[in-house]
């Protein structure tokens, strides 16, 4: 696979994208660190956040995710060893895509994460009150400035991306270098039917999201007990109620062949599907294992068959 330009360097590149969701949430100061740390420990490099992490929480108002890995990388002093994406639209104060909106709000990301640029900015939702023209004349503008390395688009409806993506080429302006769609064993049809062309289509690099299902992957939720009093079990809930334990299962039976946890597995898969690198998120850094071993792990085609059909309905 040809990686994304703003991915390549002279660093090798393990495929597997740090959610940056869990900062400032479910985990604090220290945890966060000790995630980020170990990722690093363990070959990681790419890191995606978003300027509204974590508005949804009583108290805050966006920017602690950001704030918190801006704190790491001054701490550590390893901004130059890290990859990050960070997003804009949907912070409470700073929501849609009007282009003195997004330049206020990047010029704010940039100074929560203590950097003069981004590797790769997201438009993280569409606003379809600015035409895909103006949004693609500002991001670019943005890339002229420095202030970004690369664009992405997330969230945005197969008929919008595609007109981004020709909008800008034909206009000879800043080309998206990556998508970060839905996309797991428990949400597959959409993107598989719609999105996938367009990413071949461009070029563009695939970055999708929850890989977990919300957690609901890791093999954790297998009765309703498991769900009571677990900050994510209710995304994960609605992937039982729709009859995810099946695929479940066929993650702990496909794990079992190569003595791999089914978050590897999950994430495996998704690898095999041709994805660039899946987004998964951890609260503790022993979570990392497990996450960080799927680049490593290779399915057969049995594997991959058994997994496409407990899957096939979703």
């Amino acid at each position: 696979m040809t990686l994304p330009a703003f991915l390549s360097t002279d660093r090798p590149f393990l495929p597997l994208n740090l959610g940056g969701n869990p900062f400032g949430w479910t985990a604090d100061r220290d945890a966060t660190f000790a995630v980020l740390d170990r990722f690093v420990e363990l070959g990681g490099t790419f890191v995606d956040t978003a300027d509204s992490y974590s508005a949804w929480v009583d108290g805050h108002e966006g920017g602690e995710s950001e704030r918190l890995i801006g704190e790491w990388m001054h701490e550590r002093g390893n901004r130059d060893d890290v990859v990050i994406a960070t997003k804009v639209c949907k912070k409470p104060d700073r929501e849609g895509l009007a282009h003195a909106n997004v330049v206020a709000a990047l010029d704010e990301s940039l100074e929560r994460l203590g950097t003069d640029h981004v590797d790769l900015y997201y438009a993280h939702y569409d606003d379809e009150d600015v035409a895909i023209a103006d949004q693609v004349a500002t991001f670019h503008s943005l890339v002229e400035a420095g202030k970004i390395r690369a664009v992405g688009l997330s969230n945005f409806s197969p008929e919008r991306m595609r007109e981004w993506f020709e909008t800008a080429r034909r206009q000879g302006m800043t080309v998206p270098e990556a998508i970060q769609p839905r996309y797991t064993l428990v949400s597959r049809e959409v993107f598989e039917r719609d999105y996938a062309p367009i990413a071949a289509e461009f070029g563009a690099g695939v970055f999708p999201y929850p890989a977990l299902a919300s957690g609901f992957l890791t093999g954790k939720y297998r009765t309703e007990a498991d769900f009571e009093g677990v900050a994510r079990g209710s995304a994960a809930k609605g992937y039982a109620d729709a009859g995810g334990l099946r695929v479940v299962d066929a993650l702990v039976q496909v794990g079992s062949r190569h003595d791999a946890e089914p978050a590897t597995v999950a994430l495996a898969w998704l690898l095999a599907k041709g994805v660039t690198a899946p987004i998964a998120s951890a609260s503790r850094p022993e979570q990392l294992d497990a996450l960080m071993a799927a680049p490593g792990l290779a399915l057969t085609e049995q594997d991959v068959a058994e997994l496409d059909e407990a899957s096939a309905g979703f």
